[in-house]
C-alpha cells in the first residue's frame, strides 16, 4: 500500500489535514474521516481538505471539505484559504490569482502575501432551501435553550444563522455547548445550520463566537465570520467588517449586493505520513 501523506494547516486555530486524492490508496469514507480526525486515536483536526483534479477547464483544483464527523461541507472560509496557500506552495499553480471548484461553487482567490490571501466568495443570499420557511429578507425568530432568539439567515455557500446580542459581556457569558446544538438542529433548518453570535465593539469591528455543523464551538470559522459580518451590515453596520474571533481577526468586505470578500492568513503546521498499521485499519473500516 502506498503511504498516505498529508499536511496539517491552520488558520486562526481552525486546523485541517490536507490530502491529495491522486495519492490516496483508497477513498475517504465517513468512517475513515472520523478515525483520522479523532484527537486520541487519529491525527486530530477540525476536518479534512481533499484536493482533486478539476472536472472542468479553467480551474486549478476541485476542493472537497469534510467535517470531523465525516459529513461533507460545501465551503469553509478558513479551509479554502489553507487549500489556496497549499496549492500555491505545492506547485499546483504559479499564479497569485486563480479559481478552484468547491461544493458551493467557484472560489476566486488572490494571494497577497507569504501567508495571506483574499477570497472572492461570490454573493450571499438571505433566502435559501436551507431555511425554507423564511421570508426573503432572512430575518426571523426561533425558540431554543429556554429563550427566543432573533436571527438573520444568510447563505454563504453553507447556511448561517447569525444572532446579534446586546453587548460583549452577554456574548462571552453564552454557554455555546448548551445552546449551540438546539439551534443548529432546529426544525427551521432541515439541513442543520452553522450558528454565530456577535456584538459590536466599535463601528466596523465585531466580536463573534461560532458553533459549526459537525464540529461544535470552534476558535474560528471563515464562513461563520462572513455570516456574522453580513448580518451586521444588513442591520446598518459599516463595511469592511473586522471580525474578532477566539483565534484572531478576519476581514469581510460586504457590498450593497451582498457580494463579499474574505481576507485572512493560513499557515502550515507539519507534513506527515500515516503509519502502515493505521492505514491497514482504515482500509478495513
Amino acid at each position: 500500500m502506498s503511504p498516505m501523506e498529508f499536511e496539517k494547516w491552520q488558520a486562526l486555530g481552525n486546523d485541517y489535514l490536507i490530502f491529495e486524492e491522486r495519492s490516496l490508496p483508497f477513498a475517504l469514507s465517513a468512517a475513515r474521516i472520523q478515525r483520522i480526525c479523532d484527537v486520541h486515536t487519529g491525527v486530530g483536526s477540525d476536518g479534512i481538505l481533499l484536493l482533486c483534479a478539476p472536472d472542468e477547464p479553467g480551474f486549478v483544483a476541485r476542493l472537497r471539505i469534510f467535517n470531523p464527523d465525516g459529513s461533507e461541507a460545501g465551503l469553509s472560509g478558513n479551509g479554502a484559504r489553507e487549500a489556496v496557500m497549499y496549492l500555491r506552495r505545492s506547485g499546483w499553480t504559479d499564479s497569485d490569482r486563480f479559481s478552484i471548484q468547491t461544493g458551493a461553487g467557484e472560489i476566486r482567490p488572490h494571494i497577497t502575501g507569504a501567508d495571506t490571501c483574499t477570497l472572492d466568495m461570490g454573493r450571499a443570499r438571505t433566502s435559501s432551501e436551507d431555511f425554507p420557511a423564511g421570508d426573503a429578507d432572512g430575518a426571523a425568530r426561533l425558540q431554543a435553550g429556554g429563550r427566543t432568539w432573533r436571527f438573520q439567515h444568510v447563505q454563504v455557500g453553507n447556511p448561517q444563522c447569525a444572532i446579534d446580542v446586546a453587548d460583549v459581556r452577554e456574548l462571552e457569558d453564552l454557554d455555546l455547548a448548551a445552546i449551540g446544538r438546539p439551534i443548529m438542529e432546529h426544525e427551521l433548518f432541515p439541513n442543520r445550520t452553522n450558528v454565530s453570535w456577535f456584538a459590536e465593539l466599535e463601528p466596523g469591528v465585531i466580536r463573534a463566537r461560532i458553533y459549526e455543523r459537525g464540529v461544535g464551538e470552534t476558535m474560528s470559522s471563515g464562513t461563520g465570520a462572513s455570516g456574522a459580518a453580513i448580518a451586521y451590515v444588513l442591520r446598518g453596520g459599516q463595511s469592511p467588517v473586522t471580525v474578532r474571533l477566539d483565534g484572531g481577526d478576519l476581514v469581510v468586505d460586504v457590498g450593497e449586493d451582498l457580494h463579499f470578500d474574505l481576507t485572512g492568513w493560513a499557515r502550515p503546521v507539519y507534513r506527515g505520513e500515516l503509519a502502515d498499521d493505521f492505514c491497514t485499519e482504515l482500509e478495513n473500516l
